[in-house]
């Protein structure tokens, strides 16, 4: 079997709604060649192999249906192409990227597959498919290979591609209400919505958080003044620019006092319970590395809260707690810290984590850490008295869930101190004793408001439940009745798509509506032709909803399009199909025949919300099986009025637009009203009116608005550009 081998000869990323599934996917053409003679049953301890190395393939139904069912394939006897398709699904979850979808297809040509699955992350499937490639050789040839590199190598090429936690979970509350969203770049920037209904965030920043908030909420003395200028309560203190100067600030607000940074974040510099001179001396000089300006506050006694206000509501809380070790003995500080507390599985380096790693060589602030423990007279490397108990960090993570314990009035001042600084989403660092008490009674202050606060301490608590931030943060955004939807039509067919898209788009002109069109002949911005190159493509689509002025869209989808890029765009309001050619073909996709191109051209129906409209050409009896497959309502059109479909569907109520006596006609059920009369013109056909109007018709667009359209309508560039 040495020299049998499988070669990818192509990959197309369909990155959108495509004839597989309505999730983006990865198709991957594989040439099996002389394997095809060898399905699994016949190549000796291929099974027992690919199963050692993939234990967790039993939990693959298959096609059979039940738990184990891959594993009864591969007994039976499978093909190379199959097999890739479920090792490339299980590389991509052992990685942490869930792919539960997957198909393998023969294709016209011998030995040739279409090997199928999802890819939320193209990187890191387009590396799972070349290592499932790998690893079935591997199998197949009696080789080593190494599973867990692998899936490192996949885990970290994931890792570096994934939206962070804090996003991901809003993007997910998203979806969940079925608003659609688009990644804008490689990091956080994501646009929740199309067009003019869009929204757009960045991790927890939204288009509504002002640069001006931001400024201020970086500038802690601004914000404490702010603050203090309301009634809410703060720790008095002031700017220094010298150790002398932070000693005297000390000494006259009183000790113990905090020193830390005037504008920097996370914590770092910032050291707390500072008792004497030498102690504010050595804070003072950390907080400088991090801020030209320093700040000596009064220490406020108690833990570090994070409250989280979005939309001025509180939404979550977390407590910090100190990070302390008890000696053995034996152990030095550094062994007590890795033993006690970073062998904590809650602590870790990745943001998965709720807890952080205290390593103190390579940690992000150490200089915190060693100044605590110099404070208490020690190093890393002293060996303390047994049983004695050495605090390691005073602020530490907060990440131990308070939300249900606050009381009323703490969160009515945390969601007053977001107002005063003018963020939508804000964290509110306050430190008090009892966080169900009042600030008032127990000396407690808020010190520090956040723009963009992290979400990961609600999310993953290191003790108490999640909380649905993201789900707050979308609420936030869109109202209730909001989805963040413009009206969409796609249109696809074999003929006539072009002026069908272009007439529609000239309808919604009338209607009032800001119209984006993505077309053959070009792309347009409410009439106005901004792109002269073919634009029936993902790209030009994409452009077509990342405009904040669009506030309807019009695209015409090619069959090549669909078979190689995808949809751009989830679902639509109407889906039109013109018609399919009974000579279509695409073979260089291997679609050979009329009966292939009509599941490409079913991916436009398949689309279509449950709340909106396909439109079918009823004289098409492979367009008009679409109707059943539909998941909203069906508008047909065909030229007579007597074509079989449209009777039957008029009969039970539904619509159709058609001819009758010379006039194209709505038809509801056994109600009809006159558009206009029946003109065939050389750039606009009679079926290419009908779809059209029974498309404007399911938008809403009036009668009048529908025939005066139709008088208007020149298919010309000098028409559009007007």
């Amino acid at each position: 079997m040495n020299n049998k081998t499988i070669d990818i000869i192509d990959v197309l990323s369909l990155r959108g709604p495509n004839i597989w599934t309505y999730r983006p996917v990865l198709e991957a053409w594989v040439d099996i060649g002389e394997l095809e003679d060898f399905p699994s049953n016949t190549i000796p301890g291929f099974y027992e192999r690919l199963t050692a190395w993939l234990p967790s393939l039993v939990e693959h139904h298959c096609g059979v249906g039940v738990h184990g069912g891959f594993l009864m394939r591969l007994r039976e006897g499978t093909w190379p192409g199959h097999i890739m398709e479920h090792v490339m699904i299980e590389l991509q979850n052992l990685a942490g990227m869930q792919s539960g979808f997957g198909k393998a297809r023969e294709t016209s040509k011998r030995g040739v597959y279409k090997v199928v699955v999802r890819a939320r992350h193209e990187e890191v499937s387009r590396a799972a498919l070349v290592a499932a490639r790998d690893l079935v050789m591997a199998a197949i040839q009696d080789k080593p290979f190494d599973v867990k590199a692998t899936v490192d190598n996949l885990r970290e090429i994931l890792e570096s591609v994934a939206l962070g936690p804090s996003t991901g979970c809003i993007v997910d509350a998203a979806t969940d209400r079925r608003i659609p969203s688009m990644r804008l770049n490689e990091g956080n920037l994501v646009q929740l919505g199309y067009g003019a209904r869009q929204r757009r965030i960045w991790t927890a920043e939204t288009d509504q958080t002002s640069a001006i908030a931001e400024t201020i909420s970086s500038d802690k003395e601004l914000t404490k003044t702010l603050l203090q200028s309301c009634g809410v309560p703060v720790p008095e203190g002031r700017i220094v620019n010298s150790v002398a100067d932070a000693w005297d600030a000390a000494e006259s607000i009183g000790l113990p006092v905090v020193v830390k940074p005037l504008d920097g974040n996370h914590g770092r510099g910032v050291s707390t319970n500072l008792n004497n001179q030498k102690d504010i001396e050595a804070a003072f000089l950390l907080a400088e590395q991090e801020s030209s300006d320093v700040i000596v506050e009064r220490f406020v006694r108690g833990n570090e809260h994070r409250l989280l206000i979005i939309g001025g509501r509180l939404v979550a809380a977390a407590r910090g707690e100190e990070a302390s070790i008890v000696s053995d003995g034996v152990s030095t500080i550094s062994e007590l810290i890795n033993s006690q507390l970073n062998s904590d599985p809650r602590r870790g380096s990745s943001e998965d984590c709720p807890l952080n790693l205290i390593l103190i060589d390579e940690a992000d602030d150490p200089r915190v850490v060693l100044l605590e423990l110099a404070r208490q007279g020690y190093t890393t490397e002293s060996i303390p008295t047994a049983g004695e108990t050495i605090l390691v960090q005073r602020n530490g993570n907060v990440a131990f869930d308070v939300t249900d314990q606050v009381h009323p009035s703490v969160a009515a001042a945390a969601s007053l101190a977001a107002r005063i600084v003018g963020l939508d989403i804000a964290g509110v660092d306050l430190v008090a004793e009892d966080i169900s008490r009042p600030l008032e009674e127990q000396g407690g202050a808020i010190v520090e408001v956040n723009a963009g606060p992290g979400l990961l301490m609600h999310l993953k608590p290191a003790d108490g439940p999640a909380r649905p931030v993201g789900r707050a943060i979308v609420d936030h955004l869109f109202a209730e009745d909001q989805n963040g939807r413009i009206p969409i039509v796609g249109v696809t067919g074999s003929n006539g798509t072009t002026v069908v898209s272009r007439l529609i788009a000239w309808l919604l002109h009338l209607q009032g509506k800001y119209v984006g069109l993505a077309c053959r002949d070009g792309l347009f911005l409410h009439q106005r032709h901004v792109q002269q190159k073919k634009s029936d493509n993902w790209h030009a689509t994409r452009q077509v909803l990342l405009n904040r002025m669009v506030e309807a869209a019009v695209f015409e989808n090619s069959s090549k399009a669909i078979l190689s890029e995808g949809l751009a765009y989830d679902w639509c309001q109407v889906g039109v199909v013109t018609n399919i050619d009974p000579d279509d073909k695409l073979p260089e996709f291997y679609i050979e025949d009329a009966d292939q191109m009509t599941k490409v051209a079913r991916t436009q129906v398949d689309i279509v919300l449950p709340d909106g409209v396909a439109v079918l050409n009823a004289a098409d009896a492979r367009v008009a099986e679409f109707a059943a497959l539909c998941d909203g309502s069906v508008i047909f059109f065909a030229a007579a009025a007597s074509t079989p479909v449209i009777v039957a569907h008029q009969a039970e109520g539904g619509r159709s637009v058609h001819v009758r006596d010379g006039n194209i006609v709505l038809a509801s059920g056994k109600e009809e009203v006159v558009v206009s009369a029946a003109q065939e013109r050389a750039d606009l056909s009679i079926e290419n009116s009908l779809a059209a109007i029974a498309a404007a018709w399911a938008l809403g667009i009036s009668p009048d608005l529908m025939r005066a359209g139709i008088e208007t309508f020149e298919s010309t560039d000098a028409n559009v550009t007007a």
